[in-house]
C-alpha cells in the first residue's frame, strides 16, 4: 500500500471520498470529547472553544468537518471505579454537557435521537450528535435509570467498562458472573424494549456471546477492533463476529493502537504488570494512564498505522459481512492513534487506503454509516413491536441476582 501523508494521496481518489462523505453520512461509534472537556475546563466552552481548532484535544468542530464527520456518538463516560450513586450523577452531568455543546454550536452540530432524525440533521448541513452511555455503572443496577437516560436522549449502553458490574463481566476483569447474570439478561431485555442499543465493546467474550444469545433485535460494538488480528481480550473474537453477521449487528472498529497493533497491544500487556507490580490497578483508566505516561519514557511504546486499521476493518468485512462493519475511533480517550490518524480530520485517509484496496462505493457508504442506521432502524422497529406486548420491568438486582448469590453483599462497581 503506498504512503498515504496527505501529499501523496491520489487527488482523484480523495475527491471521490470526499464527495461520498459529503452525499453519505460518515457515522462514528465513540468520542470521548466530553470528559476531555470535564477534565480541562469543567464543561466551560468559552475556555475550551470547539469553534476553533484546539491543541489541547483531538476533536473540534474544523477538523470534525475537515474529516467529513456526518454524525458522532458522543460518550457520557465516566470512571467504573466510582460508587453507583456518584457514577449516576456524573452520567447526569456528561449527558447535560452534550446537550449544552449541542445548543451552543448549534449552526454546526444538531442533536438526534433516530435514525431518521440523524438523517434529518446531516442533511440540513450540521453533523448529528447522538449520546452512549459506556458501562453498565452509570446506571447504578437500577432500570428505572436505564429508562431515564433513554428519556434524556442515550442511544447506546456499553454494558461493562474496564471493571465487572453486578450483572456483567467486563473484557479486562476476572469473570464473575460468567457473561451475564440474570439481571444482565433482564437489562438487556429492557434496553430492547425501550430501543436502547445494546453496546458490547469492552464486556467478556462470554457476555458478548450471552448477549447475542438473548438480544432480540441487533446488537453493537461502538468501539473494538479483531482478536484474530490483534490478540487483546477487549477485541472481537471471530465465533462472536460470525454471530454478530447472522444476526444483523455491527462492529464498529476502533483505531486505538493497543488494540490495533500487535506490538502496541504486547507494550500494553507488559505496562500493565509493570503497574501492578507498582499498586496501580490497569483497568483503572485514569491512574492506569497516569502510570504508562511514566512507563513509557524507559519503554517506548510502538506506534500503529493506517495499514493495520484497515486489516481489522477487512478481517471483520471478511467474518462477518460487509452489512456489519462500521467506524468507532475513540478520539479523546486514547493518548496515541495511529499514524495519519491522530485526530479526527483523518478519516478520509482511511477512505482512499480502502479505496484503493478495490472497496466500492457502495461498500465505503455502507462502512461508513449504511450499517450503523440499519441497525438503528431495526432497534427502533423492534421496541415498537416490544412495547405492544410488554411494560416497563419492574424487575430489581436484590430479587434477579442476590436471591441466588447470597454470598453478595450487593452491588458493586469494585
Amino acid at each position: 500500500m503506498p504512503d498515504l501523508a496527505p501529499d501523496t494521496i491520489a487527488p482523484d481518489t480523495l475527491a471521490r471520498v470526499t464527495e461520498l462523505l459529503r452525499r453519505h453520512p460518515l457515522i462514528d461509534g465513540h468520542n470521548d470529547l466530553l470528559w476531555e472537556a470535564r477534565q480541562q475546563s469543567g464543561y466551560d466552552f468559552d475556555q475550551l472553544d470547539l469553534s476553533h481548532r484546539l491543541g489541547s484535544t483531538q476533536t473540534d468542530l474544523p477538523r470534525l468537518r475537515a474529516g467529513g464527520v456526518g454524525a458522532q456518538f458522543w460518550s457520557v463516560w465516566v470512571p467504573s471505579t466510582l460508587p453507583d450513586d456518584v457514577a449516576v450523577v456524573q452520567t447526569l452531568e456528561q449527558i447535560d454537557a452534550c446537550h449544552q455543546m449541542v445548543a451552543r454550536y448549534g449552526d454546526h452540530l444538531g442533536f438526534a435521537r433516530t435514525a431518521d432524525e440523524l438523517e434529518a440533521v446531516f442533511a440540513s448541513g450540521r453533523i448529528a450528535s447522538l449520546m452512549g452511555a459506556e458501562g453498565g455503572h452509570s446506571i447504578g443496577c437500577s432500570l428505572a435509570a436505564l429508562r431515564m437516560l433513554h428519556v434524556l436522549g442515550v442511544r447506546y449502553l456499553t454494558l461493562t467498562h474496564n471493571d465487572n458490574v453486578p450483572w456483567a463481566d467486563s473484557a479486562t476483569d476476572e469473570p464473575v458472573c460468567g457473561g451475564l447474570s440474570a439481571f444482565g439478561v433482564e437489562v438487556v431485555h429492557e434496553m430492547n424494549r425501550i430501543g436502547m442499543l445494546v453496546d458490547l465493546s469492552h464486556v467478556s467474550a462470554d457476555t458478548m456471546r450471552d448477549a447475542l444469545a438473548v438480544s432480540e433485535v441487533p446488537v453493537m460494538f461502538s468501539h473494538s477492533s479483531a482478536r484474530v488480528v490483534c490478540d487483546m481480550t477487549r477485541n472481537v473474537p471471530d465465533d462472536v463476529l460470525t454471530t454478530l453477521g447472522e444476526k444483523g449487528g455491527v462492529c464498529m472498529v476502533t483505531f486505538v493502537p493497543d488494540f490495533v497493533s500487535p506490538a502496541a497491544g504486547q507494550w500494553r500487556k507488559e505496562a500493565s504488570v509493570a503497574a501492578l507490580e507498582a499498586g496501580v490497578t490497569p483497568t483503572d483508566h485514569i491512574a492506569f494512564d497516569q502510570f504508562a505516561a511514566t512507563y513509557r519514557k524507559k519503554h517506548t511504546k510502538p506506534t500503529a498505522t493506517i495499514d493495520q486499521v484497515v486489516a481489522h476493518i477487512e478481517h471483520v468485512r471478511e467474518v462477518a459481512g460487509v452489512d456489519h462493519v462500521g467506524i468507532g475511533g475513540d478520539y479523546d480517550g486514547t493518548e496515541d492513534l495511529p499514524i495519519g490518524l491522530e485526530d479526527v480530520s483523518g478519516y478520509p485517509r482511511l477512505f482512499v487506503a480502502l479505496a484503493d484496496r478495490g472497496w466500492s462505493y457502495q461498500d465505503l457508504t455502507k462502512l461508513a454509516g449504511g450499517n450503523i442506521l440499519r441497525v438503528m432502524r431495526d432497534a427502533e422497529t423492534g421496541a415498537r413491536d416490544l412495547q405492544a406486548t410488554r411494560g416497563p420491568s419492574l424487575a430489581t438486582y436484590a430479587a434477579l441476582d442476590l436471591a441466588t448469590r447470597p454470598d453478595e453483599l450487593g452491588p458493586s462497581n469494585s
